[in-house]
C-alpha cells in the first residue's frame, strides 16, 4: 500500500480509501466485517461512510452501514488503526425519514453527528463532511447548471462553519470536509477560512474516466488552494469493470438490481467503455485495474474510494495501487477522452 498525508492535516491515509455504501444492502454484517478485515490487511487505513448508507437510501436500511462498521470497531479494537470519515446528508434529495429538516443548521448537524458517532461506537469523527451542498448544484447526472433553482438559496457557509468548529473543540470532529461540490462551492468556503475560519480539506466528488469534468476547473483549485481530492466512483457503478458491455446484466450487480442508477450506463459511455476495455487487453491488463490505476496516478487524488460486493473484487480494486500505466497507455486514455468526453454527467 502507499500512503500520503491528508492535507492540512497530520494524518496519514492510504492511498486507496474503501468505501462502505453497500453495507447493510448488497452486504450483510458478516460480509462487512469481512471487507473491513481484508482491507486492514491489506493496509487499508481510510474507511469512508455516511449517515443516509445502506445505498440505494431507504429507511429500513439507513444507518446500517454505520451500524456494521460500529460493531466491527467495537469487536476488533481497531479504532486507533484507521482515519474514519462520514457524512451528513443535505437536503432536497427526498430522504426526509433521516430527519425531518435535512440542512445544515446547527439541530440538524447536532443530531446528524451524535447519531453516527453512537452507530459508529466511538467517541470521534477524522474527517466530518457535508454530503452536498444546500444550495442546488450539477450533481448526481444533471450535467448542466440551473441558476433559477439557487436565486432563494441563502448562503450560511460562514454559520455551518461556526457549527462545525464547535464540534472540532469538543473532540468529536477531527477535520471537515466537503463532497459533491462546485468549484465556486469550494472557493466560497476558502474565503471563509482567510478570515480566520477552519479550512475544509477535502472534496469528494465522482471521477472516472467516464466523468472528469472536475478537470475543468475544481482540480487547479484543489492543487491550489492544497486541499484534498477523495474521488468516488472510479469504476462508474462497475460499468468501468466491463462487465455491462453488449448487454450484459450479470444477475446480482449493481445496476441490474437497480437500473435506475444509469448515469454512467449512457450509449456515449459504454461506447467509451468498449475503448478503454480494448486498450485494457492490448497491454494485457484488466479494464478495472486500468481505470482506477489512472485515478490513483492523478497529482490531485489524494485516495481514491473503491467499494466492492465481494472479497475478489475488492481485492482487485485494492491491487490497482501497484499498477502504474505507462506514458503510452495514457496517450491512447486521453485520445478516446478528447474523441468521448466526460460521456457520463
Amino acid at each position: 500500500m502507499k500512503y500520503t498525508k491528508l492535507p492540512n492535516t497530520e494524518l496519514e491515509v492510504s492511498k486507496i480509501c474503501l468505501g462502505t455504501m453497500t453495507f447493510g444492502n448488497q452486504n450483510s454484517e458478516t460480509e462487512a466485517h469481512e471487507q473491513l478485515d481484508f482491507a486492514l490487511e491489506k493496509g487499508v487505513n481510510f474507511v469512508d461512510t455516511a449517515e443516509m448508507y445502506a445505498i440505494p437510501a431507504a429507511p429500513e436500511t439507513q444507518g446500517l452501514t454505520e451500524k456494521y462498521i460500529g460493531t466491527w470497531l467495537e469487536k476488533t479494537g481497531n479504532r486507533k488503526k484507521i482515519v474514519l470519515a462520514s457524512k451528513v446528508t443535505g437536503p432536497s434529495r427526498g430522504m426526509g425519514h433521516i430527519r425531518e429538516q435535512l440542512d445544515f443548521s446547527q439541530n440538524s448537524l447536532e443530531d446528524a453527528l451524535h447519531k453516527s458517532l453512537k452507530r459508529l461506537q466511538t467517541d470521534y469523527l477524522d474527517l466530518y463532511q457535508l454530503h452536498w451542498p444546500e444550495r442546488a448544484v450539477n450533481i448526481f447526472g444533471v450535467r448542466d447548471y440551473n441558476h433559477e433553482q439557487n436565486k432563494r438559496w441563502d448562503d450560511t457557509i460562514a454559520e455551518t462553519l461556526d457549527r462545525l468548529e464547535g464540534f472540532v473543540k469538543e473532540g468529536k470532529i477531527r477535520h471537515i470536509g466537503l463532497s459533491n461540490e462546485t468549484p465556486f462551492g469550494v472557493m466560497r468556503y476558502m474565503e471563509e477560512h482567510r478570515t480566520g475560519k477552519r479550512k475544509m480539506v477535502s472534496v469528494q466528488n465522482s471521477y472516472s474516466l467516464l466523468q472528469r469534468r472536475d478537470e475543468i476547473g475544481l482540480t487547479e483549485v484543489l492543487q491550489m488552494e492544497n486541499i484534498g481530492y477523495l474521488p468516488y466512483s472510479p469504476l462508474g457503478f462497475g460499468v468501468l469493470s466491463g462487465k455491462y458491455l453488449d448487454g450484459n446484466k450479470p444477475t446480482g450487480a449493481r445496476v441490474t438490481r437497480y437500473p435506475q442508477y444509469s448515469r454512467y450506463s449512457s450509449d456515449s459511455s459504454m461506447k467509451a467503455t468498449k475503448t478503454y476495455a480494448e486498450i485494457a487487453k492490448k497491454y494485457d491488463l484488466s479494464l478495472a485495474q486500468m481505470a482506477l490505476a489512472f485515478v490513483n496516478q492523478q497529482p490531485f487524488v489524494t485516495s481514491t474510494i473503491v467499494g466492492a460486493t465481494s472479497i475478489k473484487q475488492l481485492s482487485e480494486n485494492i491491487a490497482s495501487i501497484d499498477v502504474t500505466l505507462s506514458a503510452a497507455i495514457l496517450k491512447e486514455i486521453q485520445q478516446v477522452h478528447e474523441q468521448n468526453p466526460n460521456p457520463a454527467p
